[in-house]
């Protein structure tokens, strides 16, 4: 097409025009000037606009791939030829009377689960049957084992992202749920590794206690690092009640008393119990030479409660009543300042077990508070440890090597 030209001079419009804006020369007008910045200022607002959309397609990203992929099966297929779900226990032990079985001491190593990239911080068995084993890491994950078969790792569920803290399972076991380091309590399915609730209050919580009651699975008490035992309603992820006494960050909270009551632990060296619901301590249990108890477990009949004492101690109360201190039942010879090492008993409660901070496993006589044997069980401390509740000398330990041992 021919150029548009201007009363025969030859010369093509846009430059008879942009000889008027004065653009030949060095100068720029006001009006330029003014157009030039409203550009730059429109391509500014454009992109940032721009970044505001792919922040927002980001977090929905993240959003879905947190629906998507927070758990991996390992297995074949989840159900077998019968079409039962793997979580079940296939073979029917036959589980003898606690009266009649004797526990015996184990002696030697004969499994150990690896597949935690970091340490292992809490396990846990499946409720009755204990045919599958939940482990809680440092790597962020938590991980389901079978104890029974060929003993590998069922499930991972990856829900949060820093060190989860301790797990606890419903009931029935079809549920768990689990806190974690990233501040973050998340309700499980144990069967399809979704997340069925998150919740959270901003701060980190140490511990999660489930209602013993099996009609209130939705009722769980986390320890704070705000200095409060927090009970949650995991129906509505709302806070039911808070349990504010204590002057440092609670460690342990433990149901007694068929859930009645509460018994908390606190870095402030105390010891409170509680009416579960009432946020009024009823018992105050603090004396000046108290050292402060990270860790408590329940003997097998709910009636005696230990503690993993910081001067390197065990120390023992009633878990009922007074809650007296049993003064002369102490449980000594391991060290353990420093770390919340979870202690245990054997399934008839004649045995007391903790790990250390040098990896051994110690094993002392209920009645005669006499240490029988010491294990060496893992490469740096030894988080927890689980007597078997149906074979009489199983016993299972975790430590900060990222290995679950099996000892017999």
């Amino acid at each position: 097409e021919a150029e548009e030209y201007e009363d025969g001079a030859g010369v093509p419009t846009d430059i008879v025009a942009r000889e008027a804006a004065g653009q030949w020369g060095g100068f720029q007008d006001a009006g330029a000037v003014a157009k030039k910045i409203e550009e730059d200022v429109r391509l500014r607002e454009d992109e940032v606009a721009r970044q505001r959309e792919e922040e927002r397609a980001v977090e929905g990203e993240e959003r879905e791939t947190k629906e998507r992929i927070t758990s991996l099966f390992h297995g074949n297929k989840e159900t077998d030829y019968a079409g039962r779900s793997w979580i079940e226990n296939k073979a029917s032990l036959a589980t003898k009377d606690v009266d009649d079985k004797q526990c015996f001491l184990p002696k030697k190593w004969l499994y150990t689960w690896s597949g935690h990239t970091m340490g292992v911080n809490q396990i846990r068995w499946f409720p009755g049957s204990a045919h599958l084993l939940l482990s809680a890491s440092m790597d962020g994950t938590v991980k389901i084992w079978d104890f029974q078969n060929q003993r590998k790792c069922l499930r991972t569920y990856m829900g949060h992202d820093q060190g989860v803290r301790d797990v606890n399972f419903t009931a029935d076991g079809k549920r768990f749920y689990s806190v974690s380091y990233d501040k973050n309590i998340q309700y499980w399915d144990t069967e399809t590794g979704q997340v069925i609730a998150t919740f959270t209050n901003k701060k980190t919580n140490f511990c999660v206690a489930v209602h013993p009651d099996p009609s209130q699975q939705n009722v769980i008490i986390t320890g704070c690092s705000n200095k409060k035992a927090v009970q949650w309603d995991s129906n509505t992820a709302s806070i039911v009640q808070e349990y504010d006494e204590h002057m440092g960050a609670v460690n342990t909270v433990t149901f007694c008393e068929d859930g009645k009551r509460l018994l908390t632990t606190s870095d402030d060296k105390k010891i409170f119990v509680w009416e579960y619901g009432i946020p009024v301590v009823v018992k105050y249990i603090a004396e000046p030479t108290m050292h402060s108890v990270p860790a408590v477990a329940l003997c097998p009949r709910k009636k005696m409660l230990i503690g993993q004492s910081m001067d390197n101690k065990i120390i023992t109360y009633e878990a009922f009543g007074r809650f007296k201190f049993q003064g002369k039942r102490q449980f000594k010879g391991h060290l353990n300042a420093g770390y919340a090492i979870t202690p245990g008993f054997s399934a008839d409660g004649k045995w007391v077990m903790s790990g250390d901070l040098d990896g051994k496993l110690w094993f002392w006589d209920w009645q005669k508070m006499k240490n029988y044997r010491v294990l060496k069980a893992h490469d740096g401390v030894v988080m927890s440890c689980m007597w078997h509740p149906t074979m009489p000398s199983r016993v299972v330990s975790c430590g900060w090597d990222g290995t679950i041992k099996l000892w017999d």
